[in-house]
């Protein structure tokens, strides 16, 4: 009897032994490697390691809108940063098998932002419909169109400016691009209406949308990471730096119909021929200054005809720019010179009161103020022209926005109010 004991205490022994060295390799197989991405199979990205949910939601975003033919394109920052880090080695590995663990897709967090040209999606109402099949939650965010904000008939006009489609825990923001005059791309705020859950998603995450935003048109490619096929911009840097200064102002067209109810447009040949060389002066030297990468803003009275009432005016006769002097290059001068624009006048120096003006076409001038940075505010010097008298004017500190002016993207001071006070002295959104 001892004996048959004996032998079942070892049979009980081995198959729990047995038991726990399968449990072993089971838990090591489906957790760890899954864990630490060095499980492997036959097939191209359903590797373990690859079955995080922030991985799982982008490829299934990405195979719904590539059957729809909808024209997405990476634009979230992290991974951005990240393809960007090892940009050569994911170019070389693009068309290849990768064997690796997921190292991009499959990092902590709450988005993947994607962005799509609005005036190249053609199904839109069927796209929404579909991603809601496939198991995506998805919310619609739409606001006039300040587009058509100059016509008083078509303002209010709503237009789609972000999607958030959340599966299980992750969301992916798909940011709407829209084309404005000037050849850039421009997306609105994110502004929630009443009826919106505001826990649908952490909304104060959202890297996109916090205000309008203005971007160059990007050139895109495709690559490919962790298995998925993606475009991105072709130059992430440039996309990753202009990111942060992106913020975008509307000129206040409602204002400007009003100005000119109360104060009649000069509609004289000798006005709007001079707004015609002002413009294209104006698109000149924003093409000079953007050759040689020195950021400027309008300033003086074409900062003040933009905020007062969306266009030239008609009786300043030059034309305004402003550049910090920290951006001043050597070669400004000669690279105006090579477009046409010859030096007129050269007042004070790179450290004290800089001030540049060229002679464009028909007398129509271009002035440069270049401002300094003191502790608690700016400056910007001026010389009269006959008696050589310097004055000093004084600006609170202020930052730049982008916004739309003849036909072309332009930086002005986001702080626009103040900064028109400052030089002027009232408020000149009210006065002629």
């Amino acid at each position: 009897m001892s004996r048959i004991s004996k032998n079942v205490i070892l049979v009980v022994l081995t198959l729990t032994s047995s038991a726990f060295l399968l449990f072993q390799l089971y838990y090591y197989k489906h957790y760890l490697s899954a864990k630490n991405g060095s499980g492997l199979s036959k097939s191209k990205g359903s590797r373990i390691g690859f079955d995080g949910m922030q991985w799982r939601a982008v490829k299934k975003f990405i195979m719904l809108t590539s059957s729809q033919n909808v024209p997405v394109f990476l634009i979230d920052p992290l991974i951005l940063e990240l393809i960007n880090k090892n940009f050569e080695q994911v170019k070389n590995t693009s068309h290849a098998s990768s064997t690796s663990e997921c190292k991009v897709f499959c990092v902590p967090r709450d988005f993947t932002t994607f962005a799509l040209q609005y005036q190249l999606w053609k199904n839109e109402e069927g796209w929404f419909w579909i991603a809601e099949n496939m198991g995506f939650q998805c919310l619609k965010i739409e606001s006039k169109d300040p587009r058509l904000d100059w016509i008083d008939s078509l303002s209010g006009t709503e237009i789609p400016l972000h999607y958030i489609c959340k599966l299980a825990s992750h969301a992916i923001h798909l940011v709407v691009f829209h084309e404005r005059s000037g050849n850039y791309l421009w997306h609105g705020h994110l502004r929630l209406k009443g009826h919106v859950d505001r826990k649908f998603v952490p909304f104060r995450k959202l890297q996109f949308g916090r205000y309008p935003g203005a971007f160059d048109r990007p050139e895109l490619q495709q690559i490919t990471v962790d298995g998925l096929d993606v475009l991105i911009p072709k130059d992430p840097m440039h996309f990753l730096e202009e990111i942060p200064h992106s913020r975008f102002i509307e000129c206040r067209y409602k204002e400007a119909r009003a100005f000119f109810q109360q104060y009649l447009d000069d509609n004289t040949v000798e006005a709007m021929t001079f707004q015609k060389r002002a413009k294209e002066l104006l698109q000149l030297a924003a093409k000079t200054l953007k050759k040689l990468g020195v950021r400027f803003w309008l300033s003086s009275g074409t900062c003040l005809g933009w905020f007062r009432q969306c266009s030239i005016i008609p009786y300043s006769k030059d034309v305004d720019l402003g550049i910090f002097i920290q951006d001043y290059k050597s070669d400004i001068i000669s690279a105006f010179q090579d477009a046409g624009l010859p030096l007129k006048h050269k007042f004070g120096k790179v450290e004290d009161s800089l001030e540049l003006s060229f002679q464009g076409k028909d007398d129509v001038k271009l002035d440069i103020f270049f401002f300094y940075e003191e502790t608690d505010h700016m400056w910007n010097g001026g010389t009269q022209a006959k008696t050589g008298k310097k004055f000093k004017y004084l600006f609170p500190k202020f930052t730049l926005c982008w916004t739309e002016f003849v036909d072309t993207k332009f930086r002005v001071p986001c702080e626009t109010v103040e900064y028109i006070e400052a030089n002027y002295g009232f408020r000149s959104g009210i006065l002629p």
